[in-house]
């Protein structure tokens, strides 16, 4: 049995292409308005990737900067995570494009899909990896390219959606230090209120299906918008219970940026002050997995995560899943 040794996030880079996507920008394409979108979800830009631009793109600039703060070589990392519902092709992984890119020849690769979930999941997939002495050096990335399926015909959901990429460096770390719990969901009962049609094996790319505009995110919002209440409220109070915490030693709380309304819900709810929320929607939009680690850079960049905070990131999406970590910097 190998001992198991603490595991946290020792260093964090991103990366959003630099196209911008403004609201009076879609006043032009859609029927909607700077006000309307930003009194229903806060958002007033979003950053868009051009048609060169791939996942594994923005994966590799981000991943870059957190492996030069992390003082690592690609040869040092062991492991390579990639949480994506927009690779670059279904197969090879985009984490085994970024490999190859990255140089990291020893490293194990492999993407995972849960939606905007995706980077928590992937965090909670590596973490134990390196609490068991299986590897040393994890690189976890976020990152989605929406725009390539967002319907700029359908104002519901073309409003919300962004660019963007997160990455992080998973080591060993002092006993206390890093994660303390997590909590993952999921219930596919809800699969029909977040998903594409097309694509898959149940109904394969063809003609029709492009034509008839299967291969586009469609969401009930309504529906998505009552469990992503519930669903922060779940994850963020399981996850401090497992951690033997309650909401008043929560430094700072990074939730999934999916609509101002849903995080100003949950903070009523669970009464925490909202200057412990990290709040970024209104630059980038709904980026899915890249959104968490996006708001944790900014947080890192602009001084707010500091030695010894309490940290819960929390997320919710498609599939339907949802979960949360508690980790102390």
């Amino acid at each position: 049995m190998k001992t198991v040794q603490p595991v946290g996030i020792t260093a964090i880079g991103a990366c959003a292409p630099p196209g911008i996507l403004t609201n009076f920008d879609l006043e032009k394409i859609v029927d909607t308005s700077d006000e309307w979108i930003r009194s229903r979800s806060g958002i007033c830009r979003r950053h868009i990737a051009d048609a060169d631009t791939a996942s594994s793109d923005l994966a590799f600039l981000a991943s870059q900067q957190a492996l030069e703060r992390a003082g690592l070589t690609p040869s040092e990392v062991d492991l390579i995570v990639v949480a994506t519902c927009t690779p670059d092709m279904p197969l090879p992984s985009t984490a085994c494009l970024l490999q190859h890119r990255l140089g990291a020849d020893n490293a194990a690769a492999f993407d995972l899909q849960a939606a905007c979930t995706g980077f928590i999941y992937a965090v909670n997939m590596a973490a134990p990896a390196i609490a068991t002495g299986q590897f040393r050096n994890a690189l976890v990335v976020g990152v989605d390219i929406l725009s390539r399926i967002t319907d700029y015909t359908d104002r519901g959901t073309c409003v919300l959606l962004g660019d963007g990429c997160g990455a992080v460096v998973l080591r060993p770390v002092p006993e206390g230090r890093g994660i303390l719990s997590s909590y993952l969901r999921a219930d596919g009962g809800g699969a029909d209120l977040l998903y594409i049609t097309a694509g898959g094996t149940r109904t394969p790319a063809s003609e029709e299906t492009i034509r008839a505009g299967q291969h586009f995110l469609r969401m009930n919002g309504s529906e998505v918008f009552k469990f992503a209440v519930r669903a922060v409220e779940d994850a963020i109070l399981t996850s401090l219970d497992r951690a033997g915490l309650t909401t008043a030693d929560v430094d700072v709380i990074i939730p999934h940026q999916a609509n101002i309304r849903i995080i100003e819900a949950a903070q009523k709810r669970l009464d925490i002050p909202s200057d412990r929320w990290v709040i970024n929607i209104q630059d980038y939009g709904n980026t899915s997995a890249g959104s968490i680690p996006l708001a944790m850079n900014e947080a890192y960049e602009q001084g707010r995560i500091h030695e010894g905070d309490v940290i819960v990131m929390v997320g919710f999406g498609g599939g339907l899943t949802w979960g949360a970590m508690t980790m102390r910097w």
